[in-house]
C-alpha cells in the first residue's frame, strides 16, 4: 500500500495512479484525491505543483517496457562515457540499483517531453495583445472614460461594464465573432456578464485573457502598472497567459480552464516575471443573502464540520482540513457580526488550531481535538 503522505513532488509526478488522475480525471480518482487532500492539507501545495507539472507536459504517460527502460539506461551510460575519461569514471562509480536508474531514465524522458511541449507551445503562442494595435487595425466600437468618475456601459449582449476613470474599452459591433464575445481593455473595469455558456465572454487585458460564461469580476490592467489584477465578485472565471495559451483553448464553449478563480479570490500577474499568484481578498464579502448567512452563525456546541461548511458557503471560499482529526470538535460562539478572518481566528483559537492561506484557499493546521 502506498503512503502518499511520504511523497514529494517527484514521487507524485512519476506515480501511475497520480498520473491517471491528472490525465483522465475519472470521478473515482477525483473523489479519492479530493478526500486525501482534505485529510492531508499540509500536502496541498506539493500536490498542486506536481499536478501543474503533469498538466504542462500535456500528454498521457504511456507504459514503458522493461526493454525500453534498459535501453534508455544503457544509452544514458554510453553518453556519459563518451564525455568522461573511462579510467576516472570507473574509479568514481558508486553501485546503485537498476530501479534508481529506471526512475532517472523515466524522469529524463518526462523532462525532455516537457521541454518539447514548451518549445511547441511558445512557437504557436499568439503575439502579446496591444490595445492600440487592436483598435487601429480593426473596426471596433471604443469607449474612453476621460472623467474622474466611473461610467456605466451596456454591451450588445446586455452585459454591464463599469469603466473606471482614465480607462478604455473596445469591442466589435454585436461582437461579430460567432463563437465568443471579445472585449479589449486598457485600464480598470467591473464586468457583470450576461450568462451564455455556449458563447464565452473574453476580456483581453495586456498579457492575460480572462474568460467567463456569466459572472461578475474586476480587472485592473493599466499600461504603467507592473501587475495585472483580476478579482471575482460572483461565479467563476478562468485566467490565461496569452504567451502560453492557444486561441482555441480560450474559446472552448461551456468550459473553463487555465487558472480558476471563485468568489473572494484575486489573481495577480507580475508582468516582469510572467508569474501568477492567487490569493484571498483582504476583506472577503458574503455572497449569500443576509437572511441565509449572518443570522445563522450563532453556534451552541455545533460540530466543527457544519461550521466550516456554512462558512465556506457564505463566502464561497474553500476551507481544507483533516476531517478525521477534527471530527470530535464542536464550536460554541457568536460569529454573526465578525469579519471572515475574525471568524477563522475565533474558531481556530477554540480548537487549538491555526490557519494559512494557500493558493486562494484556507488550510487548517491542527493536531485535532480530544
Amino acid at each position: 500500500m502506498k503512503d502518499f503522505r511520504l511523497f514529494d513532488i517527484s514521487d507524485f509526478v512519476m506515480d501511475e495512479d497520480f498520473i491517471r488522475w491528472v490525465n483522465e480525471k475519472k470521478k473515482a480518482d477525483t473523489d479519492f484525491w479530493d478526500n486525501w487532500q482534505r485529510q492531508n492539507p499540509g500536502k496541498y501545495m506539493v500536490v498542486a505543483e506536481a499536478r501543474r507539472i503533469l498538466e504542462c507536459i500535456g500528454t498521457e504517460q504511456r507504459v514503458i517496457s522493461e526493454t525500453e527502460k534498459q535501453f534508455e539506461v544503457e544509452r544514458l551510460m554510453q553518453t556519459i562515457k563518451g564525455h568522461i575519461d573511462e579510467p576516472k569514471l570507473k574509479a568514481r562509480i558508486i553501485p546503485v540499483s537498476k530501479k534508481w536508474w529506471y526512475a532517472a531514465a523515466t524522469l529524463l524522458l518526462a523532462i525532455a517531453g516537457a521541454a518539447t511541449y514548451f518549445v511547441v507551445k511558445l512557437d504557436k503562442a499568439p503575439e502579446k495583445f496591444a490595445y492600440e494595435t487592436i483598435t487601429t487595425s480593426r473596426h471596433l466600437i471604443e469607449n474612453i472614460n476621460t472623467s474622474e468618475k466611473a461610467i456605466i456601459l451596456r454591451l450588445p449582449d446586455e452585459s454591464i461594464v463599469e469603466l473606471a476613470a482614465n480607462s478604455r474599452i473596445a469591442y466589435a459591433n454585436n461582437f461579430d465573432s460567432i463563437g465568443t464575445r471579445d472585449v479589449y481593455l486598457s485600464g480598470e473595469a467591473f464586468f457583470k456578464v450576461t450568462k451564455n455558456p455556449n458563447r464565452p465572454f473574453r476580456v483581453f487585458a495586456n498579457e492575460i485573457v480572462t474568460k467567463v460564461l456569466g459572472t461578475s469580476f474586476i480587472i485592473r490592467s493599466f499600461e504603467k502598472d507592473t501587475v495585472i489584477q483580476v478579482t471575482v465578485r460572483a461565479g467563476k472565471v478562468s485566467v490565461y497567459s496569452q504567451a502560453a495559451t492557444s486561441a482555441k483553448e480560450t474559446s472552448s464553449p461551456n468550459q473553463l480552464g487555465g487558472i480558476i478563480l471563485t468568489p473572494n479570490q484575486e489573481l495577480v500577474y507580475e508582468k516582469s516575471k510572467q508569474k501568477f499568484q492567487k490569493a484571498l481578498l483582504e476583506n472577503p464579502v458574503e455572497i449569500l443573502p443576509d437572511a441565509a448567512s449572518q443570522k445563522n452563525m450563532l453556534y451552541e456546541d455545533v460540530p466543527l464540520e457544519k461550521v466550516f461548511t456554512q462558512l465556506s458557503k457564505v463566502y464561497g471560499i474553500s476551507i481544507v482540513y483533516d476531517n478525521e482529526l477534527l471530527k470530535k470538535c464542536t464550536v460554541t460562539a457568536d460569529l454573526r457580526n465578525e469579519t471572515f478572518y475574525k471568524k477563522l481566528e475565533l474558531i481556530c483559537k477554540a480548537i487549538g488550531a491555526r490557519y494559512e492561506i494557500i493558493d486562494g484557499q484556507v488550510v487548517i493546521q491542527t493536531n485535532g481535538c480530544e
